[in-house]
Protein backbone atom coordinates (compact mmCIF):
# COMPACT_ATOMS: atom_id res chain seq x y z
CA UNK A 1 0.00 0.00 0.00
CA UNK A 2 1.19 3.50 -0.88
CA UNK A 3 0.10 6.22 1.54
CA UNK A 4 0.73 9.89 0.74
CA UNK A 5 0.33 12.12 3.80
CA UNK A 6 -0.85 15.71 3.32
CA UNK A 7 -0.71 18.75 5.55
CA UNK A 8 -2.88 21.82 5.04
CA UNK A 9 0.01 23.46 3.20
CA UNK A 10 0.31 20.43 0.91
CA UNK A 11 -3.37 20.63 -0.02
CA UNK A 12 -2.85 24.24 -1.05
CA UNK A 13 0.09 23.14 -3.22
CA UNK A 14 -1.53 20.27 -5.10
CA UNK A 15 -1.30 20.92 -8.82
CA UNK A 16 -2.04 19.18 -12.11
CA UNK A 17 0.68 18.75 -14.73
CA UNK A 18 0.16 21.05 -17.69
CA UNK A 19 0.86 18.40 -20.32
CA UNK A 20 1.84 14.73 -20.69
CA UNK A 21 5.42 14.08 -19.58
CA UNK A 22 7.25 12.58 -22.56
CA UNK A 23 9.85 10.76 -20.45
CA UNK A 24 7.30 9.20 -18.10
CA UNK A 25 5.22 8.12 -21.11
CA UNK A 26 8.32 6.66 -22.80
CA UNK A 27 9.46 4.68 -19.76
CA UNK A 28 5.98 3.42 -18.88
CA UNK A 29 5.29 2.48 -22.50
CA UNK A 30 8.41 0.31 -22.38
CA UNK A 31 6.67 -1.66 -19.61
CA UNK A 32 3.53 -1.95 -21.75
CA UNK A 33 5.56 -3.14 -24.75
CA UNK A 34 6.77 -6.21 -22.82
CA UNK A 35 3.45 -6.87 -21.10
CA UNK A 36 1.04 -9.21 -22.89
CA UNK A 37 -1.97 -8.00 -20.92
CA UNK A 38 -4.44 -5.31 -22.00
CA UNK A 39 -4.44 -6.47 -25.63
CA UNK A 40 -7.63 -4.51 -26.34
CA UNK A 41 -5.95 -1.28 -25.28
CA UNK A 42 -2.39 -1.86 -26.41
CA UNK A 43 -2.30 -4.90 -28.69
CA UNK A 44 -2.27 -3.03 -31.99
CA UNK A 45 0.09 -0.41 -30.60
CA UNK A 46 2.55 -3.15 -29.57
CA UNK A 47 2.50 -4.64 -33.06
CA UNK A 48 3.05 -1.27 -34.71
CA UNK A 49 5.75 -0.13 -32.25
CA UNK A 50 7.72 -3.37 -32.57
CA UNK A 51 7.61 -3.13 -36.36
CA UNK A 52 9.26 0.31 -36.14
CA UNK A 53 11.94 -0.64 -33.61
CA UNK A 54 15.09 -1.17 -35.61
CA UNK A 55 17.53 0.17 -33.03
CA UNK A 56 19.19 -1.04 -29.85
CA UNK A 57 17.12 -1.22 -26.65
CA UNK A 58 19.22 -3.64 -24.61
CA UNK A 59 20.45 -0.95 -22.25
CA UNK A 60 16.89 0.19 -21.64
CA UNK A 61 15.92 -3.42 -20.93
CA UNK A 62 18.67 -3.68 -18.33
CA UNK A 63 17.67 -0.43 -16.63
CA UNK A 64 13.91 -1.04 -16.66
CA UNK A 65 13.00 -4.43 -15.14
CA UNK A 66 9.68 -6.01 -16.07
CA UNK A 67 8.42 -5.12 -12.58
CA UNK A 68 9.66 -3.21 -9.60
CA UNK A 69 12.13 -0.40 -9.28
CA UNK A 70 13.60 1.52 -12.21
CA UNK A 71 15.95 4.51 -11.77
CA UNK A 72 14.39 7.82 -10.77
CA UNK A 73 16.88 9.61 -13.02
CA UNK A 74 15.03 8.30 -16.10
CA UNK A 75 12.09 10.59 -15.29
CA UNK A 76 13.58 13.93 -14.13
CA UNK A 77 11.17 16.60 -12.92
CA UNK A 78 12.33 18.82 -15.80
CA UNK A 79 10.54 16.42 -18.17
CA UNK A 80 7.24 18.13 -17.39
CA UNK A 81 8.51 21.05 -19.50
CA UNK A 82 9.14 18.96 -22.60
CA UNK A 83 11.15 16.11 -24.13
CA UNK A 84 14.27 18.14 -24.92
CA UNK A 85 14.35 19.77 -21.48
CA UNK A 86 14.07 16.35 -19.83
CA UNK A 87 16.90 14.91 -21.94
CA UNK A 88 19.10 17.89 -21.08
CA UNK A 89 18.55 17.17 -17.39
CA UNK A 90 19.42 13.52 -17.95
CA UNK A 91 22.53 14.53 -19.88
CA UNK A 92 23.76 16.47 -16.83
CA UNK A 93 23.20 13.60 -14.38
CA UNK A 94 25.89 13.45 -11.64
CA UNK A 95 27.96 10.26 -11.75
CA UNK A 96 27.41 9.44 -8.07
CA UNK A 97 23.63 9.57 -8.38
CA UNK A 98 23.76 7.44 -11.53
CA UNK A 99 25.83 4.73 -9.82
CA UNK A 100 23.63 4.76 -6.71
CA UNK A 101 20.37 4.30 -8.61
CA UNK A 102 21.86 1.66 -10.89
CA UNK A 103 22.95 -0.23 -7.79
CA UNK A 104 19.32 -0.27 -6.64
CA UNK A 105 18.28 -1.87 -9.93
CA UNK A 106 21.09 -4.41 -9.83
CA UNK A 107 20.85 -5.44 -6.20
CA UNK A 108 17.12 -5.08 -5.68
CA UNK A 109 17.71 -2.67 -2.80
CA UNK A 110 14.48 -0.76 -3.38
CA UNK A 111 12.95 -2.83 -0.55
CA UNK A 112 10.48 -5.60 -0.86
CA UNK A 113 10.34 -6.61 -4.53
CA UNK A 114 11.36 -10.18 -3.77
CA UNK A 115 14.22 -12.57 -4.38
CA UNK A 116 14.17 -12.10 -8.12
CA UNK A 117 15.63 -8.65 -7.57
CA UNK A 118 18.48 -9.96 -5.45
CA UNK A 119 20.21 -11.64 -8.37
CA UNK A 120 23.48 -10.22 -9.75
CA UNK A 121 22.98 -7.33 -12.19
CA UNK A 122 23.06 -8.15 -15.92
CA UNK A 123 26.36 -7.69 -17.71
CA UNK A 124 25.27 -4.49 -19.45
CA UNK A 125 24.08 -3.00 -16.19
CA UNK A 126 27.40 -3.81 -14.50
CA UNK A 127 29.25 -2.19 -17.41
CA UNK A 128 27.08 0.90 -17.08
CA UNK A 129 27.72 1.06 -13.32
CA UNK A 130 31.47 0.72 -13.87
CA UNK A 131 31.58 3.14 -16.79
CA UNK A 132 29.48 5.83 -15.13
CA UNK A 133 28.41 8.77 -17.23
CA UNK A 134 30.38 7.66 -20.31
CA UNK A 135 27.40 5.43 -21.17
CA UNK A 136 24.91 8.30 -20.98
CA UNK A 137 25.18 9.17 -24.72
CA UNK A 138 24.28 5.58 -25.58
CA UNK A 139 21.34 5.67 -23.16
CA UNK A 140 20.13 8.95 -24.64
CA UNK A 141 20.38 7.46 -28.13
CA UNK A 142 18.32 4.42 -27.15
CA UNK A 143 15.71 6.63 -25.48
CA UNK A 144 15.42 8.83 -28.57
CA UNK A 145 15.14 5.87 -30.93
CA UNK A 146 12.57 4.10 -28.80
CA UNK A 147 10.54 7.29 -28.27
CA UNK A 148 10.42 7.96 -32.03
CA UNK A 149 9.19 4.43 -32.71
CA UNK A 150 6.78 3.80 -29.85
CA UNK A 151 5.53 7.12 -28.50
CA UNK A 152 5.96 10.00 -30.94
CA UNK A 153 3.56 8.65 -33.63
CA UNK A 154 0.77 8.60 -31.01
CA UNK A 155 1.58 11.88 -29.28
CA UNK A 156 -1.47 13.78 -30.52
CA UNK A 157 -3.72 11.04 -29.14
CA UNK A 158 -1.83 10.97 -25.82
CA UNK A 159 -2.17 14.75 -25.53
CA UNK A 160 -5.91 14.53 -26.15
CA UNK A 161 -6.37 11.96 -23.39
CA UNK A 162 -4.37 14.02 -20.89
CA UNK A 163 -6.24 17.21 -21.81
CA UNK A 164 -9.54 15.42 -21.18
CA UNK A 165 -8.26 14.23 -17.81
CA UNK A 166 -7.10 17.75 -16.90
CA UNK A 167 -10.50 19.16 -17.80
CA UNK A 168 -12.28 16.68 -15.52
CA UNK A 169 -9.92 17.26 -12.59
CA UNK A 170 -10.06 21.02 -13.14
CA UNK A 171 -13.83 20.91 -12.78
CA UNK A 172 -13.50 18.99 -9.52
CA UNK A 173 -11.01 21.56 -8.24
CA UNK A 174 -13.35 24.43 -9.12
CA UNK A 175 -16.34 22.65 -7.58
CA UNK A 176 -14.77 21.73 -4.26
CA UNK A 177 -11.10 22.65 -4.05
CA UNK A 178 -8.17 20.28 -3.54
CA UNK A 179 -10.25 17.96 -1.37
CA UNK A 180 -12.74 17.38 -4.20
CA UNK A 181 -9.91 17.06 -6.73
CA UNK A 182 -8.24 14.27 -4.77
CA UNK A 183 -11.57 12.53 -4.17
CA UNK A 184 -12.32 12.61 -7.93
CA UNK A 185 -9.19 10.71 -8.98
CA UNK A 186 -9.57 7.26 -10.64
CA UNK A 187 -10.81 4.46 -8.37
CA UNK A 188 -7.42 2.88 -7.63
CA UNK A 189 -6.66 6.08 -5.68
CA UNK A 190 -8.62 6.58 -2.45
CA UNK A 191 -8.72 9.93 -0.68
CA UNK A 192 -9.17 9.47 3.07
CA UNK A 193 -8.21 12.89 4.31
CA UNK A 194 -5.45 13.65 5.04
CA UNK A 195 -4.06 10.53 3.30
CA UNK A 196 -4.21 9.47 -0.36
CA UNK A 197 -3.98 5.68 -0.64
CA UNK A 198 -3.21 3.33 -3.51
CA UNK A 199 -2.46 -0.35 -3.92
CA UNK A 200 1.30 -0.64 -4.44
CA UNK A 201 3.91 -3.41 -4.83
CA UNK A 202 5.51 -2.39 -1.51
CA UNK A 203 4.27 -0.87 1.74
CA UNK A 204 5.32 2.76 1.71
CA UNK A 205 4.52 6.10 3.34
CA UNK A 206 5.32 9.37 1.57
CA UNK A 207 5.20 12.49 3.73
CA UNK A 208 4.95 15.65 1.65
CA UNK A 209 5.94 18.03 4.49
CA UNK A 210 4.72 21.18 2.82
CA UNK A 211 6.16 20.49 -0.63
CA UNK A 212 2.79 19.80 -2.26
CA UNK A 213 2.21 17.17 -4.92
CA UNK A 214 2.31 17.20 -8.72
CA UNK A 215 -0.44 15.02 -10.20
CA UNK A 216 0.74 13.67 -13.56
CA UNK A 217 -1.91 11.77 -15.55
CA UNK A 218 -0.42 9.24 -17.95
CA UNK A 219 -1.68 7.31 -20.95
CA UNK A 220 0.71 4.37 -20.54
CA UNK A 221 0.37 4.05 -16.76
CA UNK A 222 -1.78 1.03 -15.84
CA UNK A 223 -3.51 -0.49 -12.80
CA UNK A 224 -1.69 1.48 -10.12
CA UNK A 225 -0.09 4.85 -9.67
CA UNK A 226 3.70 5.34 -9.70
CA UNK A 227 5.88 7.62 -7.63
CA UNK A 228 9.60 8.25 -7.28
CA UNK A 229 11.65 6.12 -4.91
CA UNK A 230 13.89 8.88 -3.55
CA UNK A 231 11.90 10.87 -0.92
CA UNK A 232 14.19 13.88 -1.40
CA UNK A 233 13.05 14.42 -5.00
CA UNK A 234 10.09 16.72 -5.81
CA UNK A 235 6.92 14.69 -5.05
CA UNK A 236 5.02 13.47 -8.10
CA UNK A 237 2.24 10.93 -8.50
CA UNK A 238 1.82 9.45 -11.98
CA UNK A 239 -1.58 7.81 -12.41
CA UNK A 240 -3.69 6.29 -15.24
CA UNK A 241 -5.73 8.90 -17.09
CA UNK A 242 -9.45 8.23 -16.78
CA UNK A 243 -9.98 8.44 -20.55
CA UNK A 244 -7.44 5.66 -21.00
CA UNK A 245 -9.19 3.57 -18.33
CA UNK A 246 -12.42 3.97 -20.27
CA UNK A 247 -10.91 2.08 -23.19
CA UNK A 248 -9.35 4.63 -25.53
CA UNK A 249 -6.72 2.42 -27.13
CA UNK A 250 -3.35 3.51 -28.51
CA UNK A 251 -3.61 1.84 -31.90
CA UNK A 252 -5.98 1.75 -34.83
CA UNK A 253 -8.95 4.08 -35.21
CA UNK A 254 -9.00 5.20 -31.58
CA UNK A 255 -5.61 6.86 -31.98
CA UNK A 256 -5.13 7.47 -35.67
CA UNK A 257 -8.14 6.80 -37.90
CA UNK A 258 -7.21 5.54 -41.36
CA UNK A 259 -7.08 8.42 -43.83
CA UNK A 260 -10.09 7.15 -45.74
CA UNK A 261 -12.24 6.98 -42.60
CA UNK A 262 -10.97 10.34 -41.33
CA UNK A 263 -11.91 12.05 -44.61
CA UNK A 264 -15.31 10.34 -44.62
CA UNK A 265 -16.01 11.37 -41.02
CA UNK A 266 -14.67 14.90 -41.44
CA UNK A 267 -17.01 15.27 -44.39
CA UNK A 268 -19.92 14.98 -41.99
CA UNK A 269 -18.60 18.00 -40.10
CA UNK A 270 -18.94 20.50 -42.92
CA UNK A 271 -21.67 22.88 -41.86
CA UNK A 272 -22.32 25.80 -39.57
CA UNK A 273 -24.00 23.92 -36.71
CA UNK A 274 -21.15 21.54 -35.97
CA UNK A 275 -18.66 24.39 -36.17
CA UNK A 276 -20.73 26.19 -33.52
CA UNK A 277 -20.90 23.04 -31.39
CA UNK A 278 -17.15 22.48 -31.58
CA UNK A 279 -16.47 26.07 -30.58
CA UNK A 280 -19.03 25.82 -27.78
CA UNK A 281 -17.04 23.06 -26.09
CA UNK A 282 -14.40 25.63 -25.16
CA UNK A 283 -12.30 24.41 -22.23
CA UNK A 284 -14.71 21.54 -21.65
CA UNK A 285 -18.45 21.03 -21.53
CA UNK A 286 -20.95 18.41 -20.46
CA UNK A 287 -23.57 17.44 -23.03
CA UNK A 288 -26.17 19.60 -21.28
CA UNK A 289 -23.82 22.59 -21.22
CA UNK A 290 -22.94 22.01 -24.84
CA UNK A 291 -26.61 21.98 -25.85
CA UNK A 292 -27.25 25.19 -23.94
CA UNK A 293 -24.20 27.01 -25.32
CA UNK A 294 -24.82 25.98 -28.92
CA UNK A 295 -28.57 26.47 -28.79
CA UNK A 296 -29.41 22.91 -29.85
CA UNK A 297 -31.34 20.05 -28.26
CA UNK A 298 -29.69 17.62 -25.87
CA UNK A 299 -30.03 14.78 -28.42
CA UNK A 300 -28.53 16.94 -31.16
CA UNK A 301 -25.59 17.98 -28.96
CA UNK A 302 -24.92 14.33 -28.13
CA UNK A 303 -25.03 13.33 -31.80
CA UNK A 304 -22.72 16.14 -32.90
CA UNK A 305 -20.25 15.29 -30.13
CA UNK A 306 -20.27 11.63 -31.21
CA UNK A 307 -19.45 12.51 -34.83
CA UNK A 308 -16.65 14.85 -33.76
CA UNK A 309 -15.27 12.20 -31.41
CA UNK A 310 -15.14 9.70 -34.31
CA UNK A 311 -13.24 12.30 -36.33
CA UNK A 312 -10.66 12.77 -33.60
CA UNK A 313 -11.73 16.36 -32.86
CA UNK A 314 -13.22 15.72 -29.41
CA UNK A 315 -12.42 13.47 -26.47
CA UNK A 316 -15.15 12.38 -24.06
CA UNK A 317 -14.87 10.91 -20.59
CA UNK A 318 -17.24 10.38 -17.70
CA UNK A 319 -17.28 13.01 -14.94
CA UNK A 320 -19.53 11.94 -12.07
CA UNK A 321 -23.02 11.36 -13.48
CA UNK A 322 -22.28 13.33 -16.65
CA UNK A 323 -19.84 13.11 -19.55
CA UNK A 324 -17.31 15.83 -20.27
CA UNK A 325 -16.27 16.74 -23.82
CA UNK A 326 -12.94 18.45 -24.57
CA UNK A 327 -11.39 19.58 -27.85
CA UNK A 328 -8.36 17.59 -29.03
CA UNK A 329 -5.25 19.27 -30.51
CA UNK A 330 -6.60 18.40 -33.98
CA UNK A 331 -9.94 20.03 -33.17
CA UNK A 332 -8.19 23.11 -31.81
CA UNK A 333 -6.06 23.35 -34.96
CA UNK A 334 -9.16 23.16 -37.16
CA UNK A 335 -10.87 25.87 -35.15
CA UNK A 336 -7.83 28.08 -35.26
CA UNK A 337 -7.63 27.76 -39.02
CA UNK A 338 -11.37 28.03 -39.50
CA UNK A 339 -11.33 24.75 -41.40
CA UNK A 340 -14.61 23.50 -39.98
CA UNK A 341 -16.76 26.43 -41.03
CA UNK A 342 -18.65 25.90 -44.27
Amino acid sequence: MLRIHFTGVDLARVRMAGRPDALWETILSFHRLRDRRDARLFGEWRTEARSRLNGETRLLSALIPARGYFPDFLTPSEGQYGWDVGLDALRGLPADRLRHELSLVGAGAAAGFGAAFGTPPPTRLREFMDGGTKYLPRLLGELRGYHRAAVEPYWTHIQAQIEAERAARGRALLDGGADELLASLPPMLRWRAPVLECEYPVDRDVRLRGRGLLLQPSFFCRRTAVTLHDPALPPVLVYPAAAQLAGAGAGGEAARPAEEQRQRTLGKLVGHTRSVVLRAIGDGATTSELARRAGVSLASASQHACVMREAGLVTTLRHGNAVLHTVTPLGAALLKGGAVVS
